[in-house]
């Protein structure tokens, strides 16, 4: 395996599946019958997962909300499909752990640094739910801080396109995908990746970002195995 130890980051959309919110529970077994592929290898997995499908602050500070109240509901939405997606991974087998950012004790351990690398070192996959815990950063924010704080290998981002074009590619049939790119190029070219704040966090600590598509069945397992699965941003 090219990697030993992971952060993958979901978007709450990603969940929706074909509906238009909520959560899709054959989207969600689906995702955690990729992610046991990739764990009956021996991988270690951490998880970051958004709550777009639930509630997005940003979205809800545009119509008169307080950033805050906003951001804070949108943490309480990543609890909720952290919740979520431990059931599913219960249900395939697989050992799991959710740990918050926000206290909610009742159904969540609080993060701390050293329980969730015991965890990992036990087989088990940890999912990070609650953001950072503060308003006006994202959940691309906390992928990369939680996976610095756990020393992983690499940033797969699963989305529902196969990697990083020169455009929109659901808009623009003319956009070309890069199979490797730098961080650099990123910016000049002013792709979209992640929000700049968690792109130059990876940068700065040399963390390699893969973005790749998640709906597709073995991929997962394809990108941890070193395949040319998606694009790779590194240095």
């Amino acid at each position: 395996m090219q990697y030993k130890r992971i952060l993958l980051k979901l978007s709450g959309e990603a969940l929706m599946g074909e509906r238009q919110y909520g959560i899709d529970p054959d989207r969600l077994a689906d995702y955690a019958k990729e992610i046991k592929t990739v764990t009956d290898q021996g991988i270690q997995v951490a998880i970051v997962i958004g709550g777009g499908n639930i509630f997005r602050g940003v979205a809800g500070a545009s119509k008169g909300m307080d950033r805050v109240q906003g951001d804070h509901m949108g943490m309480l939405a990543t609890v909720i499909n952290g919740l979520a997606l431990q059931s599913a991974c219960e249900d395939a087998g697989i050992e799991t752990r959710l740990q918050s950012a926000v206290k909610i004790n009742e159904v969540a351990e609080p993060f701390i640094r050293r329980k969730a690398l015991r965890h990992l070192e036990k087989g088990r996959v940890v999912i990070f739910g609650g953001g950072t815990g503060n308003p006006y950063f994202t959940t691309d924010s906390a992928a990369v801080l939680r996976a610095i704080e756990i020393e992983a290998d690499v940033i797969l981002k699963g989305t529902r396109v196969d990697g990083i074009y020169t455009s929109d590619p659901e808009k623009n049939r003319e956009a070309t995908k890069f199979d490797f790119i730098s961080f650099d190029d990123v910016l000049r070219k002013g792709l979209k990746v992640m929000d700049t704040t968690a792109f130059t966090l990876s940068q700065e600590n040399e963390l390699p970002i893969i973005v790749f598509d998640m709906n597709k069945d073995g991929n997962l397992l394809k990108v941890v195995s070193g395949e040319n699965i998606g694009t790779k941003v590194n240095l």
